[in-house]
Formats: C-alpha cells, sequence, structure tokens
C-alpha cells in the first residue's frame, strides 16, 4: 500500500491513502537505517486510545511504504522498545 505524508512541526502527519482519504496521525519516532539507507517512520493514531503502531518507510517526497519484511518489523519493533525504555513509556504510550 502506498501512502504519502505531510508532516508539520506539531510532530503530526497527514497521511493520505490511494483513494485520497487523509487522516492525521502522531509520529512516535523517525529513524534511518545505515545499513540499508532506508528511512522509517512510526506512527499511531491519537484518536484511538488502542491505537496500533504503524510502520512504513519513506523517502525525500514524502512517498511511503508499508514494511512487507519480517526483518524490518523486528528491527521497527527494537528501535520502538529501546525509545521507550529511554523515554520512562509503556508499550501504550503512557508513562511508567
Amino acid at each position: 500500500m502506498r501512502n504519502t505524508m505531510h508532516t508539520d512541526e506539531n510532530g503530526k502527519v497527514t497521511t493520505t491513502d490511494e483513494d485520497g482519504n487523509q487522516k492525521e496521525m502522531e509520529i512516535i519516532l523517525t529513524f534511518d537505517d545505515e545499513k540499508s539507507g532506508r528511512k522509517f517512520v512510526l506512527f499511531s493514531d491519537p484518536a484511538d486510545p488502542d491505537s496500533q503502531v504503524y510502520a512504513y518507510t519513506y523517502d525525500e517526497d514524502g512517498n511511503m511504504d508499508a514494511l512487507t519484511s519480517d526483518d524490518d518489523w523486528q528491527m521497527c519493533e527494537e528501535v520502538l522498545a529501546a525509545f521507550q525504555d529511554e523515554e520512562g513509556l509503556h508499550e501504550n504510550g503512557s508513562e511508567k
């Protein structure tokens, strides 16, 4: 699935799907994988307290692609866990 994103200075991203539907999401973090040279963005739906974390790769034009490999998912889960530990957060984003 291909989406595009537009970010703002408040840590929000507006995603637009292939059908033109837009949704404002909250960026959890972005990071670059030095090994592959790809950029990743992790975000969730702030309107849904039980929202899952979405993980996509993206390019400089804001085009996003959903992750397809188990290795990419595992890497994103590890990066997210390290980020949450560093920030003192539980998996759902609430403070420990």
